[in-house]
């Protein structure tokens, strides 16, 4: 039946049937968390009767579910596990961000707002910093945050008073972090009253003497990060180290979750949720038969929903993942940080940016993070936290912390 539905290329006769396909696949979700064989098979036999990956964003989503819990059902050593989990290469899951980063708001919210957060930082220290800003980004990724903020302190330079940006980057392997630095510092010589330095290293590197020059303003970029850690311990041990550096700022981005929960079953209520209007979101961005929106949901979203519902098939210790702000919040707070006003210039940037980046819901813009339809920015935790949404669900939120 997979099989008979990946070979789909037409839209689902039976559509508009968003809340029973819902049903069956939270049916087959206890199915299989009961590990009720017979009742899993019949379900997921169902469902793929039902979904298409060519369909509205209902069916699409609920077939990388349905796909994630097959998996779960096999054994790693299973044949079948590798082609239902496969993993995009590396070429194909960059060119999948790409297309995200540009046609949807998502990442250039976080960045934009982040850079903002750090910009106003450096800013406030101009008098003592020696016009050098130094941040430090635990996942650097392909580098797209930051020609933005690259852009924004060259036009605060001169020729006569240049600033200093270094950025140390952490990565998952040395090639990506050598075509980021690539990028960066050919984008950077476009700005010659901007000094700029990067330095890669990678993931779990032991760093020593991160400060080098005297009193450089340190920014710490935590961008869709500590949701990736694979247990709280290491989440605790992460926000000790950036304590210690002592930084004037720290960015914390993370995707909006639901409650911190042990149970299979909740976790997988949570992520529905999220990836439910994740993918409702792209009906503003892209249409159906796009190849781009193809390509995003395969290779980014849905490699994601099946890794969500599969990291811990070997017994790995609990993982944060997606959480709620107030999660975070009560985190940050109990590791010494202290939160930090976001600047009415952000949120008008932000504002700004849904203006451009959306195409077809009317927009809603609420201070109280209320309902409303389309995308919409939302201002939080009394000023202290900012959030993208789309419609009544937050999608990502955006804060700014200080040691105390």
């Amino acid at each position: 039946m997979r099989e008979q539905m990946l070979r789909q290329d037409q839209r689902r006769k039976d559509e508009n049937n968003g809340l029973p396909l819902i049903h069956l696949l939270l049916t087959t979700a206890t199915s299989v968390d009961e590990t009720n064989l017979d009742a899993s098979l019949e379900n997921l036999t169902d469902l793929y009767q039902t979904v298409s990956l060519t369909g509205d964003s209902v069916q699409r989503v609920v077939a990388y579910f349905a796909d994630g819990l097959v998996a779960k059902l096999l054994t790693k050593k299973s044949p079948f596990y590798d082609m239902v989990m496969e993993e995009p290469t590396s070429d194909e899951e960059f060119l999948a961000f790409t297309d995200l980063y540009r046609v949807s708001p998502y990442y250039q919210f976080a960045h934009f707002t982040a850079n903002q957060a750090i910009l106003e930082a450096f800013e406030k220290e101009e008098q003592k910093n020696n016009k050098s800003l130094h941040v430090i980004d635990f996942d650097v990724s392909y580098g797209f945050q930051w020609p933005s903020l690259i852009q924004s302190l060259s036009e605060k330079a001169t020729s006569n008073n240049r600033i200093s940006l270094r950025i140390t980057g952490f990565g998952k392997n040395m090639k990506e972090l050598q075509e980021t630095e690539s990028r960066l510092v050919s984008f950077s010589k476009g700005f010659h009253n901007l000094v700029f330095e990067f330095q890669g290293l990678l993931r779990g590197s032991r760093v020593i003497n991160l400060r080098k020059k005297k009193n450089e303003t340190v920014a710490v970029n935590l961008v869709s990060y500590l949701n990736t850690l694979s247990c709280f311990m290491k989440v605790s041990d992460t926000l000790g180290f950036v304590h210690s550096l002592n930084p004037s700022i720290v960015v914390l981005v993370e995707q909006e979750g639901g409650r911190c929960s042990r149970t299979f079953l909740s976790r997988f209520t949570d992520s529905l949720h999220y990836f439910a209007a994740m993918f409702d979101s792209l009906d503003d961005c892209l249409p159906l038969e796009s190849a781009e929106r193809l390509r995003i949901e395969k290779k980014l979203l849905g490699k994601e929903i099946k890794s969500m519902l599969n990291y811990d098939v070997d017994g790995v210790g609990d993982c944060p993942k997606y959480e709620r702000m107030e999660t975070w919040k009560l985190r940050m707070e109990n590791h010494g940080f202290g939160g930090m006003k976001i600047s009415s210039k952000s949120m008008i940037q932000a504002k700004l940016l849904l203006k451009m980046r959306t195409n077809y819901c009317p927009l809603q813009f609420e201070e109280d993070g209320g309902g409303g339809g389309g995308f919409r920015v939302s201002e939080r935790d009394e000023g202290r936290a900012i959030s993208l949404g789309w419609q009544n669900r937050f999608l990502l939120t955006v804060s700014a912390w200080q040691p105390l």
